[in-house]
């Protein structure tokens, strides 16, 4: 990444997770000078990820080993724009997948290696879910005692925090299906089932963690400058055996969207949106205020964003 130009203090970067991802998301960054990223992740993992970008139908981006390619390539075309903007973000933060595209923007990660890791982050997860009959649901609007409520029911965990009273849990098919019935009696205002190919962040990935493990501990790392925030623990960390061991844990634990955002400090008053979507920016307005928060749908938008 550019380490020429100076830093944006106030402003951070958001990378969205595979959700965000909706049909031919890249269509609209077709222009980009930097549409070169997706031919280089197509090289790594060895899949079309344009075709995915710009072709594929839902069913087939939906996957989670196709999601998560395709999202990282997107976001990261989206940042190398702001960047040869002369835009910055001195923090960084992502949601889940995006955790790699923060550190691939920060220099922790080359684009390659994010591509490498994440292409074996899929496919792992993608099997780990052939094999366990999992699945996620969001929860809204918790009256009282409906997160404690959660703690005593089976094959059931906390997978995102989104929120104060926005969170998603994983499961087996059949002790969510007897949540969605029940979520009312448990102080859960909606309960909605999502489109997802399994139940990630939770100890049905623990699989998929072992994978991952082998290609963690082959990674080849850098140094940054830049301040990056993780899901795990909400807290700031630079060094790469601290990184090797959350994006492991981050697995099978929850996404801790709202601690990290409420660990941003003060002087963070702007917010810029890596594609695709703008989901992260409904959700950090939720959680603190901003002054503007900038969520690019294409190149031309991009280049309104100040330094």
């Amino acid at each position: 990444m550019d380490t020429t130009s100076e830093f944006s203090e106030d402003l951070v970067a958001l990378f969205p997770g595979q959700g965000s991802l909706g049909e031919r998301a890249g269509v609209a960054w077709l222009t980009s000078a930097n549409w070169d990223v997706v031919a280089r992740v197509s090289d790594v993992s060895d899949t079309d990820v344009e075709r995915l970008l710009c072709v594929a139908g839902a069913d087939e981006v939906v996957r989670t080993d196709n999601a998560q390619l395709a999202t990282f390539a997107l976001s990261m075309v989206g940042y190398l724009d702001l960047v040869d903007q002369g835009v910055r973000p001195r923090y960084l933060l992502g949601h889940s997948l995006g955790e790699y595209g923060a550190l691939v923007a920060s220099g922790l990660l080359t684009l390659e290696e994010g591509a490498r890791l994440i292409s074996v982050r899929g496919r792992a997860m993608a099997r780990a879910a052939l094999h366990q009959d999992g699945t996620m649901v969001a929860l809204m609007g918790a009256g009282p005692g409906a997160r404690e409520a959660l703690d005593d029911l089976e094959n059931v965990w906390v997978a995102n925090i989104n929120g104060s009273d926005q969170i998603v849990v994983s499961g087996t098919r059949a002790a969510l299906g007897e949540l969605v019935a029940t979520h009312r009696a448990l102080g859960w205002r909606r309960a909605s089932p999502l489109a997802v190919g399994g139940a990630f962040h939770s100890p049905l990935m623990s699989s998929a963690q072992v994978e991952l493990d082998r290609a963690l501990a082959q990674a080849n790392w850098g140094t940054t400058d830049q301040v990056i925030i993780s899901n795990v623990d909400g807290r700031r960390h630079a060094s790469s055996h601290e990184w090797r061991k959350l994006l492991s844990e981050q697995l099978t634990s929850p996404i801790e969207f709202l601690r990290a955002t409420e660990a941003l400090p003060d002087v963070v008053r702007r917010s810029v949106e890596a594609p695709p979507g703008a989901v992260l920016s409904g959700l950090t307005k939720r959680i603190r205020s901003f002054d503007h928060q900038y969520t690019p749908a294409s190149p031309l938008e991009v280049e309104e964003i100040t330094p």
